[in-house]
């Protein structure tokens, strides 16, 4: 699972939203000609416009100055082992809907991270998401630079991803929320003041989320400790990292010969019970031993 917070997917947040909001309806330009659109979603409803989404968030900004941040964009990225698991469990359509109410908790986490007074919930936001089917190559991949493929192109593989505009003021449009603040209460009274929002838990607590409502069995090598504790971590907690990471490899290893064995055992004594006494042909035979067993009788001819 990828969550990543960042300004603006289109380098402005400081003006409008329309900017923002055309540039993820691009898969509906293509998708309404086949009347097969993805609304956008959010707390209250799944059916929300274009024009909704941005007339909210560019009417939520009291008290901000030209040059402040009116909003921020949330990517909401499962792996693609993540996005085949939900398919298998949910089917196609129904793994979108999972996906679409999985965002809308991973917004009530958000809310709470800010550790703010009367910031409880996402009911306590304004935001709206878009589900998006499919990435496209853009000039900064290395396929494109490589001449492997095209700016625009489809990028292959599970895509599937959430989009999330969430606006900087709060729904009650008093207080500024800011998921790149880095306060972390050194100065109490400012953290209270501007709030103090650690991504860090943020990521982990949307990973657990994950986790915990689909019932989905997360590698070491999957996690967001994993790939953080690589990133960031010293020599010693990378080491001790990727053996923790080599001995559960071992275990499910051992763990998989075991129910080989047990399935192979259960399959020979199916086809023994099936060969049992009212069966005249004998005992079953595995095929090499079988041909030893009758050339000894002199039968190999």
């Amino acid at each position: 699972m990828y969550i990543n917070i960042t300004q603006n997917e289109t380098g402005n947040n400081k003006g409008s939203s329309g900017q923002l909001v055309t540039y993820l309806e691009k898969e509906n330009r293509v998708a309404e000609k086949l009347n097969q659109p993805e609304y956008w979603f959010n707390q209250e409803g799944n059916n929300i416009q274009p024009y909704d989404v941005r007339y909210t968030i560019d009417n939520n900004i009291a008290k901000l100055s030209k040059d402040e941040t009116k909003f921020f964009l949330i990517n909401i990225s499962p792996s693609e082992k993540e996005i085949s698991y939900l398919k298998e469990q949910y089917g196609e359509d129904g793994a979108k809907q999972q996906l679409k109410q999985y965002a809308n908790q991973v917004m009530n986490d958000y809310a709470l991270n800010f550790k703010r007074n009367n910031i409880n919930s996402n009911k306590d936001l304004v935001y709206f998401g878009k589900l998006e089917n499919h990435r496209y190559y853009t000039y900064k991949d290395e396929e494109v630079k490589n001449g492997h493929a095209k700016k625009g192109d489809q990028k292959p593989g599970q895509q599937m991803h959430v989009q999330i505009i969430v606006s900087r003021k709060d729904a009650s449009n008093n207080l500024k929320l800011s998921p790149l603040n880095n306060s972390r209460g050194k100065n109490q009274a400012h953290s209270l003041k501007v709030g103090q929002f650690d991504r860090t838990a943020f990521k982990q607590s949307a990973e657990n989320r994950f986790d915990k409502t689909f019932s989905y069995e997360r590698e070491l090598k999957e996690t967001f400790k994993y790939a953080n504790t690589l990133k960031h971590g010293n020599y010693e907690q990378r080491l001790e990292i990727k053996e923790k990471q080599s001995r559960e490899q071992e275990q499910r290893q051992q763990r998989f010969e075991r129910q080989s064995i047990h399935q192979d055992g259960n399959s020979l004594l199916k086809d023994f019970l099936r060969g049992g006494p009212e069966n005249d042909s004998g005992p079953i035979i595995p095929k090499r031993k079988k041909q030893e067993h009758e050339q000894s009788r002199g039968m190999g001819l």
